[in-house]
């Protein structure tokens, strides 16, 4: 922990536990976690993730990353989707995940994780070695033509967060997100997405920390521009 952040332990701690304590628990999307739809040429997507991937935020599906990514794929594709992704899932307990998954073919893969990484304290180097072993065992295990990384979204602007609590998580997660550039980066057929788009509090999920369905939609836009260029 880097000295500022030592110095401000006494504030931020209590308010870490505070907000851990007040946020609102909100489920998971409603809906199938698979299936088909859309007309042309078939192809077969994975979305591995945490609960954002999982849909929190939204009611159903079909307004969560799956649901909007299928929408935007589907005038020129046959899509048959998977979801793999749990609420406060991290990089490790993904791994953990998929390694009981058995292998299935598939054209690309969308993949997020970070943020739980980032506010449970897992170190830089942890991350780094394990999400270079969690692309290795997509790439082994599933054989996509490409996978898309999203970034880590601004987490110092979520509304949820207190100051200084803010600053410090989203000091963290803009340094896991260049560290995640940077691997993407060494890696054929891996696109990093950075998730720049501008974040409208008003549009975000009643927790002030998941994406609403318009967040969802937009993100989904950018997924499927990335995907695109590998079906």
């Amino acid at each position: 922990m880097k000295r500022a952040q030592l110095l401000l332990a006494p504030v931020i701690i209590p308010q870490a536990l505070w907000v851990a304590a007040r946020a609102t628990r909100l489920p998971e999307a409603a809906g199938p976690r698979s299936g088909t739809a859309g007309q042309g040429k078939p192809v077969r997507i994975l979305l591995i993730g945490d609960s954002s991937v999982a849909g929190v935020g939204v009611e159903r599906q079909d307004d969560a990353l799956s649901g909007r990514l299928c929408e935007a794929l589907s005038p020129h594709y046959e899509v048959s989707w998977t979801v793999i992704a749990q609420s406060g899932a991290t990089v490790a307990s993904t791994l953990r995940t998929l390694h009981a998954v058995d292998p299935m073919p598939c054209d690309a893969v969308a993949l997020s994780l970070g943020v739980n990484d980032t506010k449970n304290g897992v170190s830089r180097r942890a991350w780094q070695i394990r999400y270079a072993q969690l692309l290795d065992m997509v790439a082994e295990k599933f054989r996509p033509r490409g996978i898309c990384v999203s970034g880590l979204p601004p987490v110092r602007h979520f509304p949820l967060l207190p100051w200084p609590l803010n600053s410090v998580l989203g000091a963290r997660a803009e340094l896991f997100d260049a560290d995640l550039a940077a691997l993407c980066a060494t890696r054929a057929n891996t696109t990093y997405l950075p998730l720049e788009f501008p974040l409208d509090l008003s549009k975000m999920a009643s927790d002030g920390f998941h994406p609403g369905a318009e967040v969802y939609r937009d993100w989904a836009g950018m997924t499927a521009d990335v995907l695109r260029r590998f079906l």
